[in-house]
């Protein structure tokens, strides 16, 4: 078996998100904004930790704190999420409500109408579990 990737995160003063390595190997990052600085430091973050990405994954993306999603921060989701790094990543992000889904999912049409990652919106954390538990062979 081969060991998980170092997380390599630091919490940072003012920033509204933190990071644990989750029992797969994979990541779970909770956000409780979504300020330019929050946004800055996870976009780097996340860039950086695609860097050397080999294999098969699971992150999921906590956003249930978040009650407004600017445009701009989905954007910056997106390209994130179209590194062909991100290839190998199943991708679960869970929001307050089904009125917050839909407006990812209108800006992230618009912007791209696919992603490299396996990403699927959430308004239940136990659904979003189950998806990202099925086997990584099964992606999407």
């Amino acid at each position: 078996m081969t060991s998980p990737k170092p997380l390599n995160w630091e919490p940072a003063p003012g920033v509204g998100y933190n990071v644990i390595r989750r029992g797969d190997g994979g990541m779970t990052l909770t956000f409780t904004d979504l300020t330019e600085k929050t946004m800055e430091h996870w976009h780097n973050f996340a860039l950086e930790h695609l860097l050397g990405s080999d294999r098969r994954t699971r992150n999921l993306y906590d956003l249930r704190a978040v009650k407004d999603i600017p445009e701009k921060a989905i954007r910056m989701a997106v390209d994130v999420n179209s590194d062909p790094s991100a290839r190998n990543i199943r991708v679960a992000v869970v929001v307050a409500d089904q009125k917050v889904a839909d407006a990812i999912r209108s800006v992230a049409a618009m912007a791209l109408p696919e992603t490299a990652a396996a990403l699927k919106l959430f308004t239940d954390i136990n659904e979003a579990e189950a998806w990202l538990a099925r086997p990584l062979d099964q992606i999407p």
